[in-house]
């Protein structure tokens, strides 16, 4: 596997700078959302689930966020470690709800820190921005459609 930075240079210089800080946020990140299950109605069994796990699993996708959307989209690697995970929940006991609901939570706090970092300040920088969400969105997609397969078979 190649180093994670190089990787990054598939990104356009404000989506790359996005993903740093994203990384770099990775705890804070994590903490929001941790937050978010503590207080969703419909995450019973993330609820119910050691925090500690919870946080390293939400803390793993906020930290490897450029090597996970770096890569090509349908690459083996990434399909069979969604396939893996969508098996693992519903051993655990997770509900298909619940695992989507979590990976959408985790997307929306990865989209308020980007908004939040105030550096979309021109038409480029929110062109290559939403270049990014794109990104951030089909590699999403592919992670819950992977899920969903490993949860069902």
């Amino acid at each position: 596997m190649e180093n994670i930075r190089s990787e990054k240079y598939f990104l356009s210089p404000v989506s790359r700078k996005l993903v740093e800080i994203i990384e770099k946020s990775a705890s804070e990140l994590t903490q929001a959302y941790l937050l978010d299950i503590k207080k969703h109605p419909n995450m019973p069994t993330y609820q119910s689930f050691p925090e500690k796990e919870v946080y390293d699993r939400a803390y793993l996708v906020f930290s490897q966020l450029g090597r996970w959307i770096s890569y090509e989209l349908y690459s083996e690697e990434m399909k069979k470690y969604w396939i893996e995970l969508g098996k693992k929940r519903r051993q655990e006991g997770f509900a298909l709800p619940e695992i989507f609901l979590s990976l959408c939570l985790i997307r929306k706090e990865l989209w308020t820190k980007i908004q939040a970092e105030g550096l979309l300040d021109n038409a480029l920088d929110l062109y290559q921005a939403l270049e990014l969400y794109n990104r951030i969105v089909t590699f999403f997609d592919r992670a819950l459609y992977y899920a969903i397969i490993g949860y069902h078979s």
